[in-house]
């Protein structure tokens, strides 16, 4: 009896199944499903929208300490139409964009945990230099060549000496105990590619200064254009070398160690997980690069009128107060890094940054300026080109070893203090008979 009582509770059980699930499991299942909806409509409900924006105000705009220098950026505004002072709109123009430099690319670094590592190498590539893409352009467009030229050479000297000399500083003091490695192969690319530049820059002023130009005045432009649409395949080509064909040849130093090792990197990776979604760091990259866009434009009016309330040279505040502005985010991010003993990164930030400015936002300037109109060329005159010259030859004198140390951050450090001197003694021969009285008036020549 008890056998037969078996087959009919197994008889019921089957027949209440339906496509092999019973009808218990079944609507369980349905139940879960009309929970996970309910829960995604309440996401996307009107006060959770609500407290998601807020949030995102306050990681973007209130949590970092950098963003105290923000109210700056509108009492500049606010000085250029009361009081019409270059010289303050200028200073305060230049403080509110240093905290939009650094959250740009913070935004940036959000994205790219989405997009993955190619992607993300590319939105790194464009957004990073974008603080000086902007002023660039809109000084372009006014006609200031000058500034462009010496705002885009100084962001290469700024990368290449001040900022891999204080992350190479502050890390050789946090790991005094050892030489810190990087992965010279990387870094021998990233110089060759910067040496290309000093020969794409280093023709023309040589054709403008030994007047041994077939057309005075036109070929150097021409030969400008043409040496900037090579740079720019060579730079996509970089690209391509970079996050595709030759990935490994990028890995960290670090990366061939034990596999406990390795591990414990993985695990420290995963934990970094991004604090804003992909589209709040899209949105937020179009509202931070419209704000900068308004405040490089307030910022380049006020060159010339700064210039000559605080008696001080144009190509001083073009070669080393705007790029350090610009490289705020590269500035801290690669000395964090260096403290962590993360010293490829840390040229990718300095060194791959002073690549991208060379090869693609130059040649990419020159270009626009045909497009406009604009004489732009890669003429930056001699003494320019001369600086960038030597500060290639330097630099990649420091990375040849593979090594890194407090004192080479020092030396790195000391020769960014002498060409910023130097700028500030120099003349630009192209400024005007003005600019030379301006000069006389601070200095007593022989």
């Amino acid at each position: 009896m008890a056998s037969i009582e078996e087959e009919k509770t197994g008889l019921q059980e089957e027949a209440i199944t339906i496509n092999g699930s019973p009808m218990a499991v079944r609507k369980m299942q349905t139940f879960e499903h009309i929970g996970s909806l309910a829960a995604v409509a309440q996401s996307y409900g009107p006060r959770s929208v609500k407290s998601r924006i807020l949030k995102s105000i306050y990681i973007v705009l209130i949590k970092a300490k950098i963003n105290v220098l923000l109210p700056f950026g509108p009492l500049a505004v606010i000085l250029h139409y009361l009081t019409g002072k270059h010289g303050w709109v200028f200073f305060f123009s230049l403080i509110g964009i240093t905290p939009m430099a650094e959250r740009l690319g913070y935004a940036t670094e959000q994205l790219a945990c989405y997009t993955g590592p190619t992607v993300g190498g590319l939105l790194n590539a464009t957004f990073g230099n974008a603080t000086e893409m902007i002023i660039s352009l809109y000084a372009l467009k006014n006609g200031m060549i000058r500034v462009v030229q010496q705002s885009l050479l100084g962001s290469i000297l700024s990368n290449m000496l001040l900022v891999l000399g204080c992350a190479f500083f502050a890390g050789g003091l946090t790991h005094s105990h050892k030489d810190q490695v990087f992965n010279k192969a990387s870094a021998v690319v990233n110089s060759g590619l910067l040496l290309m530049a000093v020969m794409g820059l280093l023709f023309p002023a040589v054709l403008h200064f030994t007047h041994s130009e077939v057309h005075y005045g036109k070929s150097e432009v021409t030969l400008s254009r043409f040496s900037s649409c090579v740079m720019l395949l060579a730079y996509a080509s970089y690209l391509f070398f970079q996050l595709k064909s030759h990935r490994s040849l990028y890995n960290p130093i670090d990366s061939q160690e034990a596999d406990g090792e390795q591990d414990a990197k993985e695990e420290d990776e995963e934990e970094e997980e991004p604090e804003i979604t992909q589209w709040e760091a899209i949105v937020w990259l179009a509202v931070l690069t419209v704000w900068i866009s308004i405040l490089s434009g307030y910022l380049v009016d006020a060159i010339q009128g700064a210039s000559e309330s605080v008696n001080m040279p144009i190509a001083f505040i073009s070669v080393i107060l705007l790029p350090i502005v610009g490289n705020a985010a590269e500035h801290a991010s690669a000395i964090m890094f260096a403290m962590k003993d993360k010293l490829d990164i840390t040229l990718g930030v300095a060194i791959g940054s002073s690549t991208q400015i060379s090869m693609f936002v130059i040649p990419f300037c020159v270009v626009i300026g045909w497009m406009m109109g604009k004489q732009m060329d890669l003429n930056f005159q001699l003494f320019e080109t001369a600086t960038l010259f030597i500060t290639v030859l330097v630099v990649a004198f420091m990375l040849q070893e593979g090594t890194a140390n407090y004192f080479k951050g020092l030396m790195l450090i000391l020769c960014y203090l002498i060409v910023a001197a130097s700028f500030f003694v120099h003349v630009d021969p192209t400024s005007g008979k003005s600019f030379v009285r301006l000069k006389q008036s601070m200095f007593v020549f022989p």
